[in-house]
């Protein structure tokens, strides 16, 4: 008698939700999961790249949520190679340094100066007694949350920088998933709680893996190939057939060596992929609507330059104990408008592990731009001396003391909130009607998901499949409705 044969799961995309939803499937299930990843690399946007034994973190990943679930998974899976890390983020603003987010300190009231503070009190108290009603832009939730005058001093610019078009054209959803509940009230209430219930940008401490975000999930890897289920790197999902009866049933896949085209059959499909890209592999049977509505949807890139310095020029003047006096800062954001620069990671103090030489410093310098713009096509040279020059005239180091640079390009790092994503639902209406389809993740779902946030879309897709829940809504509800929400 033969046994029939296993369930198998495509999972397309190997970051943190693709082998997420692998390892559940391994764990809780007899689905063989089999994970196709376009690069060659383990992680997706939180791998962490290797350069002459420097260590370089795309993005700054902090391994805090507050999913017990996700912790405990954390914890377990490095358990002796998690560090305990003491949050600090500042913003560079006049050439000076400001808490992140902004304190009302003496600090804070000495950068500003007398008269701006005063019309940011009374711009904020403004606010309060007349708030924007229907909040149609993020600009309008920054200013109901912060006073007109602040939003203006501490946020339209650099989140300008981001996104690369004004903040009345954003919509608020970007606030939303990122800001949530944060406001000048719960500064204030920050300063007399603790850490458990406050928003996620008010972390105090956060763990981190020794070698940087991609140890963490090149383990998971591991594990997923020593249960059986199998990862091919430099493989692209090009096509998914599928029939009227509303299922997937195959994938057509590209080796990115060889360009041979590969069909594989399976039960079930988890995307991590851009969705503008999944919606294309689907083909011509996706309505015209479904097509228009996904060419439109707009993702802004990434280019970090890594640099390795002697020292640093900026000095630490927070009494807060360092080594080498590196100022203490995991990153730090620049608000300065003369420069195109947006932020700056200091990895010596996210982990000592992921420098080399102790004694040197080596930081990130982190650029928001669209693929094939002038920053983007800058040959890697080019943009490194951009870099250098950009902090040197800001002053935070001088120009002799930079040892060695790399450059590192990432498209569709962010998916936007503005383009056709005010009519996304047309997208989602027409993706959820396949049974056996779930899209997880940040790209996946065109959501700007953190990637506890992205775990748990696998966690609860795999959850759906072994209950038989056929509504993907609980999916979608990650990182929206009040149960996931950070405070929770």
């Amino acid at each position: 008698m033969t046994m029939p044969d296993k369930k198998t799961a495509i999972i397309i995309g190997a970051g943190p939700a693709g082998l997420t939803a692998a390892y559940e499937l391994l764990n809780k299930t007899d689905i063989k999961p089999i994970i196709y990843e376009m690069t060659e690399d383990i992680g997706g946007i939180s791998k962490t790249i290797n350069y002459k034994g420097n260590r370089i973190d795309i993005g700054g990943h902090r391994f805090f949520s507050k999913s017990n679930r996700v912790m405990h998974r954390w914890q377990n899976m490095l358990p002796s190679q998690m560090l305990t890390r003491t949050r600090l983020s500042r913003i560079f603003f006049l050439r000076k340094l400001f808490d992140y987010p902004v304190s009302l300190n003496l600090n804070t009231f000495s950068n500003l100066g007398f008269m701006r503070i005063i019309k940011i009190c009374l711009s904020y108290i403004k606010t309060r007694f007349s708030p924007i009603k229907d909040e149609v832009s993020l600009e309008d939730f920054f200013i109901n949350r912060f006073g007109k005058e602040l939003y203006l001093t501490f946020f339209k610019d650099y989140t300008e920088k981001v996104w690369g078009i004004p903040c009345n054209k954003i919509g608020p959803e970007w606030g939303v998933q990122r800001i949530k509940g944060l406001s000048i009230s719960k500064v204030l209430l920050h300063a007399v709680k603790k850490q458990k219930n406050t928003e996620t940008s008010l972390i105090g401490q956060f763990l981190y893996p020794k070698l940087g975000p991609g140890q963490m999930w090149e383990q998971v890897a591991r594990i997923i190939k020593e249960k059986g289920g199998k990862i091919y790197l430099k493989h692209k999902v090009i096509g998914l057939k599928h029939h009227d009866d509303n299922k997937i049933v195959e994938a057509v896949v590209k080796e990115k060596t060889t360009n041979e085209l590969i069909t594989k059959t399976a039960d079930y499909f988890f995307s991590t992929m851009p969705v503008k890209e999944l919606i294309q592999s689907l083909g011509d049977g996706v309505p015209q609507e479904v097509q228009q509505v996904a060419q439109g949807l707009i993702y802004r890139d990434f280019i970090t330059v890594g640099l390795l310095l002697r020292k640093l020029k900026i000095k630490n003047k927070t009494g807060i104990k360092t080594i080498n006096n590196i100022i203490p800062d995991n990153w730090i954001y620049i608000q300065e408008r003369d420069v195109k620069l947006g932020r700056i990671q200091i990895f010596n103090n996210w982990s000592p592990y992921m420098v080399k030489d102790k004694n040197t410093v080596w930081i990130g310098l982190e650029y928001f731009c669209n693929e094939g713009d002038e920053l983007w096509n800058k040959d890697d040279e080019s943009f490194a001396k951009f870099a250098i020059d950009e902090l040197a005239k800001i002053d935070i180091i001088e120009k002799e003391d930079v040892l060695d640079s790399i450059v590192i390009r990432m498209p569709k790092t962010y998916p936007a909130y503005f383009g056709t994503y005010d009519k996304f639902y047309i997208i989602r209406d027409f993706t959820d009607k396949f049974e056996n389809l779930f899209l997880i993740g940040r790209n996946g779902m065109h959501r700007y998901n953190n990637q506890d946030h992205s775990m748990l879309t696998a966690m609860t897709a795999v959850e759906n499949i072994i209950n038989n829940i056929k509504s993907k809504h609980n999916i979608w509800a990650v990182n929206t409705e009040d149960e996931y929400h950070e405070d929770k």
